[in-house]
């Protein structure tokens, strides 16, 4: 079985080959970090850190870099607000920390290597002036611009339509530039006021005077252009051809494009062999972004509805089509995560201690062996989590009905079953089952439950809680409900 992969590049679905035989290099275009991640980038977290497992699962051996672009207007925006830091290093260090904080706490795996734009100014410096000699870039008033007329493929990736301006340059800039859709590989000086005042919080004092960390080169003291860190990260830390390139939709242009052209201008050779581009979390119909004051931040998202669920949420929509954000659809995968955990728990209980009166239930194990095939044919076809999911909730749905109909359990059977949700939901789709430790520590759905059947009671509805106290009971729990209140432990 092939995976097939929809390369941004060619609009097609390819059959995916790598570089080097059994090895996989990724390079995913991390955060500009400049506020607190929100949904829309955990998104395209999720979703890539679903398709690094997927390739590990097949045999790979991945290497991942996730970048963080540290040096940009909008962190120096944000000098002197709240506790963030006095110098731009300094606030994008404290919210680089707040990132890495919300991907721990979704469980994703880590990148073997974080590199920070601030990190290669000499690699950085050395791909400008390589521009330079093979005259692809140009040097203006201490500013050096990628000239995108030297460059014959300029909107093979993004296709752009030229005739029109996407770009809202300053006007000392613009009268810098041969054409107006070249670009800046380094710009002269700190950021002037004029470019941080639009990012800037208008009920803070504003910032008068040129700011921002500056590095000495060839053509003056000055500042690296976005475009050129990641080009200078990805071909540090990976090779100057990689397997897959991934971000956000809206990175594909401009930032991808002038990515792709000043690399192969630079080195002669194809940067990336294919690119992802993760479709957008919108809110009412507009992304979900920090500078439209529209967003749920990550931190805020797992405390109300947990790590597993936002990955629910996240992932019950393929990484190639736009997604809503609602209320609802959280709750809705509050409620489908609550019922998968609970499965889990059940099969993990029942599977314990001796099994003198096993059965052999062919209708469970031919499911779990149908749902196994029918998740690698989804995910082999281009990481399509939303059918992943359905060969999951498949799994899920022959065990609750195995519960349902039989006395005595299929032991083998239900063995097959955990070590496919370990493998297929816990490995590769990243969600995380909890088990009931010896201290009595109940997972959030057991806690959940039992709160539930505390207000049922209080309230007197105690038929409601004779059904939550079974229901508890088939995950093992034992309750025990006296005078002075109930108890709650494990078997």
């Amino acid at each position: 079985m092939s995976l097939f992969i929809t390369n941004s590049l060619t609009g097609k679905k390819e059959k995916f080959k790598p570089i080097t035989p059994n090895s996989v290099s990724i390079y995913f275009c991390g955060l500009t970090v400049s506020d607190l991640p929100h949904l829309g980038h955990a998104r395209a977290w999720v979703h890539v850190d679903v398709m690094r497992r997927w390739l590990e699962y097949l045999g790979f051996s991945v290497t991942y870099v996730e970048n963080f672009t540290d040096i940009n207007e909008k962190i120096v925006a944000r000098l002197g607000e709240s506790d963030y830091g006095s110098s731009e290093s300094e606030v994008a260090t404290y919210f680089i920390n707040k990132a890495l904080e919300d991907m721990n706490s979704l469980g994703l795996k880590s990148a073997h290597v974080y590199p920070k734009a601030s990190e290669h100014i000499p690699e950085i410096i050395t791909i400008i002036s390589s521009l330079i000699d093979s005259n692809h870039a140009y040097e203006s008033n201490g500013s050096v611009y990628f000239d995108v007329s030297s460059f014959d493929n300029y909107g093979a990736l993004s296709k752009p339509n030229l005739d029109e301006e996407f770009f809202s340059d300053a006007s000392e800039e613009a009268s810098e530039k041969r054409h107006p859709h070249d670009f800046a590989l380094w710009k002269s000086g700190q950021v002037p006021p004029e470019s941080i005042s639009k990012y800037r919080d208008p009920n803070l004092p504003p910032i008068t005077a040129p700011s921002g960390d500056v590095w000495d080169s060839p053509w003056g003291l000055g500042r690296p252009g976005w475009h050129i860190e990641c080009s200078a990260m990805s071909m540090t830390h990976l090779s100057n051809t990689i397997d897959i390139h991934a971000g956000g939709q809206d990175l594909m242009f401009p930032h991808h494009e002038n990515e792709k052209a000043q690399s192969e201008a630079s080195t002669g050779e194809n940067f990336a062999n294919f690119w992802i581009h993760v479709r957008l979390l919108e809110t009412q119909g507009e992304k979900m972004s920090s500078s439209l004051k529209n967003y749920f931040s990550v931190t805020n998202a797992i405390s109300e509805f947990g790590s597993n669920s936002i990955k629910m949420f996240l992932i019950s929509t393929s990484y190639h089509r736009h997604q809503a954000y609602s209320e609802s659809a959280l709750h809705e995968a509050v409620e489908r995560w609550g019922r998968l955990e609970r499965t889990y728990l059940r099969t993990t209980n029942a599977s314990l201690g001796p099994h003198p009166h096993s059965i052999t239930d062919e209708t469970l194990r031919k499911s779990i062996e149908s749902s196994i095939q029918n998740f690698q044919i989804a995910l082999n076809d281009d990481f399509n989590t939303r059918e992943a999911l359905v060969a999951i909730f498949d799994v899920v749905n022959s065990l609750n009905q195995h519960f349902e109909t039989h006395e005595e359990y299929d032991h083998f059977g239900l063995d097959l079953a955990i070590k496919t949700l370990d493998a297929l939901a816990r490995d590769v789709l990243g969600f995380s089952f909890d088990v009931v430790d010896s201290n009595e520590s109940f997972p959030d759905t057991i806690t959940s439950l039992i709160a539930s059947r505390e207000q049922e009671r209080s309230k007197g509805n105690y038929d409601k809680a004779d059904e939550m106290r079974k229901e508890l009971e088939l995950l093992g729990i034992i309750v025990e409900d006296t005078t002075k209140g109930s108890t709650y432990r494990r078997k």
